[in-house]
């Protein structure tokens, strides 16, 4: 294919704005998937999208319309997978902005806008959803003016759905995307003249064929069987498989200057092309790696523990596999004294987490307890080494301690404007700052500040509940703030467990251990003994709760007689239960573990 006639695009939007439908009719329009083979959400392969309703993995699509190659890339719209959304943009020239005609603006919009100008893309804007009863199409086109300076003609309006306008948007694209650039070579003889560079976007294992790569080929080409280098990893392998998805793969001679595709590799692991790296020829490899991406750091962890000791193994494998296809996945072992070996797992949100654990209870039948998610924490100890804690069990002694510093954000939520009061207030009982208030049309955009941790159970819940559904939230990770925090531990039976302590604001201490206890003592099991449920702060305790013995009806055999026959059995009774209550171990169920993420 000639490289002018070559356009690489994404579709961007907020969650359920309808990228995923308008992606099934362009597939549908330029003929790329025959009527029959047509489904919803076609680009959504696994299982949890197609329930869900959302897109969690970006996918690229090529297509041929009217003499051009049009190469998309469908993204995801949550929060949490963000870093799928900038990862596409640095393939792409162009990108659709997609905007509910019913919605408008919303926070998931303006992220996705700011990420494609800074990636220097050409954007197009195109309004959904104009055939449904609640479309206000003037309002929502004041919006998208007001955001991105451009004209109302500018903007295109379709139905996703029904296949409205969907034509004009391949023309915009062919006329508005620029060509890609890159030095090409004449023949593949010709490889003198420039060295191959392409770029790594995606990877995943396959079981039967190894590492595959998603890439984009900005300079030279790649040739089926080519022996190829990763310039960061110094991994060299051989390129068994080039082509294209259309949506399925499928393979040709030589993926070409301005291109993307995938390469079918003989590498055995996902480490050794990591995302953001440069592939180039192994025979004549390039100087200069192309800038790639920033490494994803997670920020909310929690700790994957197998039901039974002995499928430990068969969590760390499977978790090594799920990480070969995500790369935002990091993970290290631990060992609890009460749920014994595991693995503690960074995410990027509590979706995220959500995906993982869904993923490995169907598709590796594991049991799991899940204990309560967390942020990490950087300590300061009075000798002046810092050291990183996952986990608030990791907790050094008080005494070494100079100070603990928490991860913030710096968020924004869009809401109409009669929802701003109410947000605010939400805001401020999470420890939040307001940083900013600003309008669009008659939209509010609330930015503020606040830590992580307060925001990681039930923030969006409660935003969603206060706004009456209208509310969206965006944030990112700013900074590290030192505050005033303490370890909470619980105590079941006199006995400390580990994996339940949390970090909190000490203001908010009390009030947190007397509801977890109230909580603990709804989900743990009757004993044949008293069991006392208690939190603490460095020893001391700051609530408890009782949770009453079974009581056992031990003079069910006696008939009459003497009532001091009865006492005396009873007696027998209390003091067997005493010796129990010292011995006695209880089963704490895998329900306590996530007791924090229980509503009111």
């Amino acid at each position: 294919m000639n490289q002018d006639h070559i356009r690489n695009f994404c579709i961007i939007a907020h969650i359920d704005h309808g990228k995923s439908t308008l992606a099934d009719r362009l597939l549908e329009l330029t003929g790329t998937v025959e009527k029959r083979n047509m489904k919803a959400q076609l680009l959504d392969r696994m299982d949890l999208e197609r329930e869900k309703g959302i897109t969690i993995k970006l996918a690229p699509v090529r297509m041929e319309y009217n003499g051009y190659e049009l190469n998309l890339i469908d993204t995801p719209g949550h929060v949490d997978f963000s870093y799928e959304v900038s990862r596409s943009l640095q393939a792409c020239e162009g990108a659709l902005l997609v905007v509910d005609a019913s919605q408008g603006i919303q926070a998931q919009t303006l992220a996705n806008v700011y990420l494609a100008i800074a990636a220097d893309l050409t954007i197009i804007p195109v309004l959904n959803k104009i055939d449904l009863p609640a479309a206000d199409v003037p309002k929502v086109s004041r919006e998208i003016i007001s955001l991105l300076g451009c004209k109302q003609e500018d903007i295109l309006q379709i139905s996703a759905k029904t296949g409205q306008g969907v034509d004009t948007v391949l023309e915009r694209v062919v006329a508005d995307v620029p060509a890609p650039e890159g030095e090409r070579m004449v023949t593949p003889k010709d490889s003198s003249r420039t060295a191959t560079r392409a770029l790594i976007f995606d990877s995943y294992y396959d079981d039967y064929r190894g590492v595959i790569l998603y890439v984009r080929i900005f300079d030279g080409h790649i040739l089926k069987n080519s022996p190829i280098k990763m310039l960061a990893t110094g991994a060299q392998g051989i390129a068994l498989e080039v082509g294209a998805l259309k949506p399925d793969m499928t393979s040709g001679h030589a993926l070409k200057t301005g291109e993307i595709g995938y390469i079918v590799t003989n590498l055995k692991s996902t480490r050794e092309a990591r995302v953001g790296d440069t592939v180039t020829l192994a025979a004549q490899p390039a100087e200069e790696a192309l800038p790639g991406y920033r490494d994803v750091q997670p920020f909310v962890y929690a700790g994957f523990f197998p039901e039974s000791n002995e499928y430990y193994l068969e969590l760390k494998e499977a978790i090594e596999k799920l990480s070969l296809s995500d790369s935002a996945l990091q993970f290290a072992p631990e060992n609890s004294p009460v749920l014994g070996f595991g693995v503690r797992i960074g995410f990027l949100g509590l979706l995220h987490m959500d995906i993982i654990r869904e993923r490995l209870e169907r598709e590796y039948n594991l049991e799991l307890v899940v204990t309560n998610p967390s942020t990490d924490y950087q300590i300061q100890l009075i000798n002046g080494d810092e050291i990183d804690i996952k986990s608030a069990a990791d907790l050094p002694e008080v005494t070494k301690i100079a100070e603990i510093r928490e991860p913030w954000i710096k968020g924004e939520i869009v809401v109409p404007q009669t929802y701003v009061g109410p947000v605010i207030q939400l805001i401020s009982s999470k420890r939040g700052l307001q940083t900013n208030l600003s309008y669009i049309d008659e939209r509010a955009m609330v930015s503020f500040e606040a830590p992580l941790a307060n925001l990681l159970t039930d923030f969006y819940d409660q935003l969603k509940s206060v706004t009456s559904g209208y509310g969206s939230f965006n944030y990112e990770l700013d900074s590290y703030r030192a505050e005033d925090l303490v370890k909470v531990d619980f105590y079941v039976a006199g006995e400390m467990v580990g994996a339940l302590s949390v970090m909190v604001h000490r203001s908010e201490s009390q009030r947190l251990g007397r509801e977890t206890v109230e909580k603990l003592k709804e989900v743990i099991p009757r004993q044949n003994f008293q069991v006392a449920i208690q939190a603490g702060i460095n020893g001391r305790f700051i609530a408890r709760e009782d949770l009453s013995a079974y009581r056992k009806d031990v003079t069910t055999g006696l008939y009459g007689g003497d009532v001091s026959r009865k006492k005396k059995v009873l007696a027998k009774q209390a003091k067997g239960k005493k010796r129990m209550k010292r011995f006695g171990k209880v089963d704490i169920p895998a329900e306590a573990f996530t007791v924090m993420l229980k509503r009111d």
